[in-house]
């Protein structure tokens, strides 16, 4: 009989068992449902790092396994959190005006008008752009989560893809793509408030709920979000999709000599992943409650690319440990709860110094324990490396060799 898909992928199991016993844990020590050992504060942290983790299990599909490099994914995750935030803004503000016009009835119309005025006032506006025609519209603002950041990805992909860029300078050309589109959206032309960006996300229209209460119901929407994320991620690459995508990272040109149709593969992967990536930003931003242009820049995107390498790219659960990780010791180091170090000479505030001790752990990890954080997994586990001897059958580390080709 055929092995099933989980008796394949043990891991998948273990994963989403783990991620129940978490949330069930935290939910049942929060405000809302328990004693509140654990704050509302700490509960939002948590859920976005669960969001984190599912734009990390996206790049490391689209790195770790396909070996595409891209530096601009973050301007997906972005763009997730800008398309529900315009509903979130919107219908707040909406009642905010229903509210202030009392017993005196308004128009559709005046309503609109005064909604624009209050969102875009504080540059120096009030009439609503064409794109916040829909704004109103959950469901709409839903698709074009989907639909914005999905469109952007393919015709770049496509484009790319086609014109058969790879390495250095496709990694280039998607930090390129996220500087043009954070630069675009800093002018206030852009319709969504320039600098300003949206703020009061965490206020969810018609939901009445404290914050103690919603931030839990967002950590539970995040976990279900990265379970469905790594159950769909675990099931492309463990068929015959995933040791084609494979193939491609180790040597392409080997593969499209084969036969397959390689653009259309990376293609796939590339909007895929750019959906999964805009799926965790509009989770992310109600939990944070405001976004702006800044959270784009391309330095965001370099980030998750070391999460990825901290945690061990080619290796799905690695991904989230390096990016759970990473999010909450960066929390603890940025946050002040680290006592600042004396040296005689200097004192080390961690607050300015966290970032260099992020890039020094990505090249010692690189050097060192190129498996990452995954590689304590693989002890644990006794998992052992294949066995390598012969010439190297692609450039990617993890390629074939001969010796192991003829096994």
């Amino acid at each position: 009989m055929k092995p099933g898909f989980l008796s394949k992928n043990p891991s998948v199991l273990w994963f989403l068992a783990i991620l129940a016993c978490f949330t069930l844990v935290i939910t049942l020590l929060s405000h809302a449902y328990g004693p509140g050992v654990i704050s509302t504060s700490m509960v939002k942290t948590l859920g976005k790092t669960l969001c984190l983790c599912l734009i990390a299990i996206a790049m490391d599909l689209v790195w770790g396994y396909t070996g595409i490099l891209s530096l601009g994914h973050f301007a997906f995750f972005g763009l997730g959190g800008y398309m529900i935030g315009m509903w979130l803004m919107y219908e707040r503000t909406r009642d905010i005006v229903l509210a202030s016009a009392g017993d005196f009835p308004m128009t559709q119309q005046e309503v609109r008008d005064a909604i624009g005025t209050q969102i875009f006032g504080v540059v120096g506006g009030s009439d609503l752009p064409a794109i916040w025609t829909f704004a109103g519209s959950l469901p709409m603002q839903l698709l074009f989560v989907v639909l914005v950041p999905g469109l952007l990805a393919l015709i770049f992909g496509w484009l790319a893809f086609r014109s058969r860029v790879t390495g250095v300078y496709l990694s280039i050309l998607t930090q390129a793509m996220t500087l043009a589109l954070s630069l675009y959206l800093f002018q206030n032309e852009s319709g969504l408030r320039g600098n300003n960006g949206l703020s009061g996300l965490q206020n969810i229209p018609g939901l009445a709920a404290d914050q103690d209460h919603s931030s839990v119901w967002f950590l539970w929407a995040s976990a279900f979000a990265l379970a469905l994320g790594y159950v769909l991620s675990a099931a492309i690459v463990s068929g015959k999709f995933g040791s084609v995508i494979r193939g491609i990272r180790d040597d392409e040109a080997r593969v499209r000599f084969l036969g397959y149709p390689v653009e259309g593969y990376k293609l796939f992967v590339f909007t895929l992943t750019a959906v999964i990536a805009a799926i965790a930003g509009a989770l992310y931003y109600p939990q944070a409650g405001i976004i702006n242009p800044g959270e784009m820049a391309p330095i965001a995107s370099i980030y998750l690319a070391v999460w990825v390498a901290i945690g061990g790219r080619g290796r799905l659960y690695g991904a989230v440990m390096g990016a759970f990780f990473v999010s909450i010791v960066s929390s603890w180091f940025t946050g002040g709860r680290v006592p600042d170090l004396p040296l005689g000479f200097y004192t080390v505030k961690w607050v300015d110094w966290w970032q260099v001790l992020l890039g020094l752990s990505f090249v010692l990890v690189t050097l060192l324990a190129p498996k990452g954080l995954s590689g304590l997994v693989d002890l644990l586990a006794h998992i052992r490396s294949p066995r390598r001897g012969g010439t190297p059958m692609g450039p990617d580390q993890g390629s074939l060799q001969q010796e192991e080709a003829r096994e």
